[in-house]
């Protein structure tokens, strides 16, 4: 019988040996684009095209290796004056989508902790801004250049497209000035995500007077604001509490990365301290899962519907735009959720978030 080896071209025995380490996923993608190269002609001007001019198929390693990142970046270099780096206190705490030329922006909601705000906008200046509109159950914040004069600004409004690609589809992560972060897959259909926002205490099952603690969890937001245990927690955020059941329910209601202020009875004095709220899933894994995981945002839960993808951002690479491979801007990164999870919200959601909060902006 004649090995089926041998009726092979010496290029598909190079590709076979090249994609057989690499997982079901990448080799999909891997194939598909070897199938483009072959059928697009040589003149074509198109992503796929870079492939089509002689580049050994041996060089595509990985999704995030140099080769797949020239080959999308065409469609990053679109979008790059939509794409800015938003900062708060001094440092880069996310990224902002333009959504209209009179210097309006979306970005992240919970990153942004207090004043002042500034952005780099896409000629490399770096502009003062301020919050004007907040949507907190999608942790969007819609920010406002500061000035008039968008000549300085050098931005262009991002046009969202509304159908989602179906799951398996491949999307990109742009950055600021043409950068690509990566390329991922959806992963599932577009879903509600709860919110998991937690203190980090248990109460004593009190049904009047101050929420008593029975117990701090370590690395929690109530352990670093200094809360003890046997502490009387009179009011949440200038709220009298009655009642353990009252305390946990208030509490719910907060987001992760909330920050709540909690007035407390400790022996004979009240003090006053402003913790932060932590996400469930963070306080309840381990040393070697949160390694594993790696850095991320604070808030990753909660919010009304998410495309999840597995593209590897840090946590101030949300709130920029997500692409389709045609470079269709599908929707925005808003929280590095896990070691290979990443959610986006859905230029359905978002779009019709912009409106309404654009609306309120300009009253």
């Amino acid at each position: 019988m004649t090995d089926p080896s041998l009726s092979q071209s010496p290029l598909s025995r190079l590709v076979a040996v090249a994609m057989a380490p690499l997982c079901t996923t990448t080799r999909l993608f891997v194939g598909t684009l070897l199938l483009v190269a072959m059928i697009v002609p040589a003149a074509a001007q198109s992503p796929a095209d870079w492939i089509g001019h002689g580049n050994s198929a041996a060089s595509i390693a990985s999704r995030d290796s140099g080769t797949m990142m020239r080959l999308v970046q065409p469609l990053s270099d679109a979008v790059e004056k939509s794409v800015v780096q938003v900062f708060c206190n001094g440092r880069v705490v996310s990224l902002g989508t333009v959504v209209s030329a009179d210097g309006y922006i979306i970005t992240k909601r919970s990153e942004l902790s207090g004043d002042p705000i500034s952005v780099r906008v896409p000629n490399g200046k770096k502009i003062a801004a301020r919050v004007s509109a907040v949507r907190p159950d999608n942790d969007l914040a819609l920010i406002k250049l500061d000035g008039s004069d968008d000549s300085e600004w050098d931005i262009r409004p991002a046009t969202f497209s509304n159908p989602e690609p179906p799951t398996g589809s491949f999307v990109i992560s742009p950055g600021r000035e043409g950068f690509t972060f990566g390329l991922g897959v959806l992963g599932v259909s577009s879903r509600h995500i709860g919110h998991q926002g937690r203190l980090g205490v248990r109460f004593y099952n009190t049904p009047s007077g101050p929420a008593t603690v029975l117990r701090v969890a370590p690395h929690s937001g109530a352990e670093e604001a200094g809360l003890q245990d046997g502490d009387r927690i009179l009011k949440i955020n200038d709220l009298e509490i009655l009642g353990s059941q009252a305390a946990i329910s208030t509490l719910g209601k907060m987001y992760p990365g909330d920050v709540v202020r909690l007035t407390i009875v400790r022996g004979d004095d009240t003090i006053e301290r402003d913790a932060m709220m932590s996400d469930q899933a963070v306080l309840m894994e381990s040393k070697n899962d949160a390694k594993v995981n790696g850095p991320r945002n604070v808030r990753l839960s909660g919010f009304d519907s998410v495309m999840q993808h597995d593209t590897v951002l840090a946590p101030n690479q949300c709130g920029g735009p997500l692409l389709d491979s045609n470079g269709n801007v599908i929707g925005i990164n808003i929280a590095r959720a896990g070691r290979v999870v990443s959610y986006a919200l859905p230029a359905s959601l978002v779009s019709a978030e912009i409106i309404s909060m654009l609306e309120e902006a300009r009253r």
